[in-house]
């Protein structure tokens, strides 16, 4: 069998700049966040925000 299309991967439909309004950076590895950049205070990625609460969930 020597159809290319078939184990083609396909091209995503948009960009992530495409999303939506112009998203926070995290303040700790700058990547974007899940808030608008109108947001106010220190605004994490879903990542920090996990491994934040990992490390005073056991600091206890």
């Amino acid at each position: 069998m020597d159809d290319a299309s078939y184990c083609a991967t396909p091209v995503p439909a948009g960009t992530e700049a495409d999303a939506g309004p112009p998203f926070a950076e995290c303040v700790l590895c700058r990547e974007p966040t899940e808030y608008p950049e109108s947001t106010r205070g220190a605004t994490l990625c879903p990542v920090c925000a996990w491994r934040e609460a990992e490390r005073s969930a056991c600091s206890g």
